[in-house]
């Protein structure tokens, strides 16, 4: 008998010892970095890069994936409240991140880091950092898939999941309350990434892709954002100010994104033909 949907009550705890817990959100977003560090370290050795320089970027990018993720929630999507809450910000255990601020921490970073260590381009270096990105990417959302949050719609599809809507009073010891059959949007867009880190770790090994600056960069952004703004459009907004909107606001930030892939691929073609 196939399954009119399946009924999610994971508890995102792993387990805790005293004031210690450890939950899946956490436990995949260290695997991300560890297997991502892992895959940097093997394209370094391969291109004959500096070992130091991986050491230095791995921690401009650790930085930058949660100060800037942490920073993108809080003016993309909670101004109205952190501006009266500003102690608030900095505490990234009580959840919000974003990953359009991350994003755009991670460039910023890498701009930096560029011209402090590699004096090369940093479009370079973003042609290697976006393939271990896109792996962690996979990672971040099933680890939202773990937290109950970021789904989608009512949905009649087989595939369809209820989670516990009263979800932090059930992990207080409340009945839980269903919600209804909803879009697993958390699963789409990481089988979306896990396919994206596939591709690119395709063009970086077998083809001259990592040859032609910034056509890993672009292709990793179309990807990456142009299957985000296609999965908003099943996924509940994450704030209400988005009601009213005609997109949503996770789909404007990506319109940049993807134009700027575009542009980036565009370019490299170019290049190569020239």
């Amino acid at each position: 008998m196939i399954l009119d949907f399946v009924t999610w009550t994971v508890k995102p705890e792993i387990f805790s010892w005293g004031p210690i817990s450890v939950r899946y959100y956490g436990l995949f977003f260290a695997i991300a970095f560890m297997l991502g560090y892992q895959l940097m370290e093997k394209m370094f050795k391969w291109e004959k890069i500096p070992l130091p320089w991986l050491e230095k970027l791995f921690m401009y990018v650790v930085i930058a994936t949660i100060v800037g993720a942490r920073l993108g929630h809080v003016f993309f999507y909670g101004w109205d409240y952190y501006s009266q809450h500003l102690d608030e910000i900095l505490m990234v255990w009580k959840g919000g991140l974003a990953s359009h601020g991350g994003a755009l921490g991670i460039v910023i970073a890498i701009i930096i880091y560029s011209k402090k260590v590699t004096k090369k381009s940093p479009i370079w270096t973003l042609d290697r950092v976006v393939i271990p990105t896109a792996l962690a990417a996979f990672f971040i959302r099933m680890g939202n898939l773990m937290n109950s949050e970021i789904y989608g719609h009512a949905t009649d599809v087989p595939w369809a999941f209820r989670f516990v809507g009263n979800f932090h009073q059930w992990l207080g010891g409340a009945e839980p309350v269903f919600t209804q059959p909803s879009h697993p949007t958390q699963i789409y867009e990481a089988l979306t990434y896990l396919a994206l880190f596939g591709v690119i770790m395709w063009m970086y090994w077998k083809t001259d892709a990592k040859d032609r600056t910034g056509l890993i960069f672009g292709v990793f952004l179309i990807g990456t954002f142009l299957s985000r703004f296609f999965v908003e459009f099943v996924k509940n907004d994450q704030e209400s100010f988005e009601a009213d909107m005609l997109l949503n606001m996770g789909q404007w930030l990506s319109i940049p994104f993807v134009l700027a892939g575009i542009y980036f691929v565009v370019k490299a073609k170019k290049s190569s033909c020239g």
